[in-house]
């Protein structure tokens, strides 16, 4: 992917820029999966002691950027402490999205993720939860562009292989949730309360596909896209894909026991995987 002109462009612009340590392609771009329209996902990791100067990257992106009036980037922790901050760019007619990331924290969390220490935190744009597992996977899948003290390199160690107490936490974390959640959900049911219904629903399939993950030693970085990914893993359950869509579609007709009934089947099969 590093023979990619847009990459090279990009790397460009911004390794100069004052507190870069590193810069990454992470996304689906790195892990193999984009298709032609796929955002590019642009990690930029700096350090405590050399805190990324926001406002030369400013610079650097409207250099570069199709429409440098619109450009703009947010300061450090702007998007809270797991997204921390970045931008969302045009460049060349591609979609660039820059992601800030604090090298140091990174480190911390990955070193209690190898110990079996996971957190779980709302953030807007993940409807399941930023589990702090996520940067472990980041740097897992993240192909290096500009990494001159080799900083990913050395955090790559603590990523790969796949620590088994990070498997066993991450399973322990949402295993018990998913029937919890189906549960909810019956009762729901009967008071006709669609949305609750829903949304116990797809917390049960958001913990399945973090267990899923966690059985194949596989790192899950994004909710979109995760059970279609899991259902192709040699660790799978059945026709996951299709269970999924007529658990939805019954939802959406009112149909809760039989939707329900397709989602604790989903959950027995998980089971089977445990034994």
């Amino acid at each position: 992917m590093t023979h990619d002109p847009l990459l090279s462009h990009l790397t460009s612009a911004f390794a100069a820029v004052p507190g870069v340590s590193a810069i990454v392609l992470g996304g689906s771009r790195a892990r193999g999966s984009a298709h032609a329209t796929s955002d590019y996902d642009i990690g930029l990791y700096f350090s405590a002691e050399s805190p990324l100067d926001t406002d030369r990257l400013l610079v650097a992106a409207k250099a570069i950027a199709d429409d440098p009036d619109t450009t703009a980037v947010t300061a450090i922790g702007e998007w809270g402490p797991w997204i921390v901050g970045g931008a969302w760019l045009m460049v060349r007619g591609h979609k660039v999205d820059l992601l800030y990331r604090n090298a140091d924290a990174v480190e911390v969390v990955m070193e209690s993720c190898r110990a079996g220490v996971v957190s779980m935190d709302y953030q807007p744009g993940h409807p399941h939860g930023f589990c702090s597992a996520i940067w472990m996977g980041e740097i897992a899948y993240a192909e290096p562009l500009h990494d001159p003290a080799h900083l990913i390199a050395r955090l790559k160690s603590l990523a790969l292989p796949y620590p088994r107490p990070l498997r066993e936490a991450l399973i322990q974390r949402f295993r018990w949730e998913i029937l919890f959640s189906i549960e909810n959900a019956e009762l729901a049911g009967l008071r006709e309360e669609q949305n609750h219904v829903a949304g116990c629903a797809y917390r049960a399939l958001a913990c399945v596909a973090q267990v899923l993950f966690a059985i194949n030693g596989r790192y899950l970085i994004n909710e979109k896209g995760a059970l279609q990914e899991a259902s192709e893993f040699p660790l799978t359950i059945p026709d996951l894909v299709e269970e999924v869509a007529t658990i939805w579609r019954r939802i959406g007709t009112k149909a809760y026991g039989t939707a329900l009934t397709h989602l604790r089947r989903i959950e027995q099969e998980l089971g089977s995987l445990e034994a």
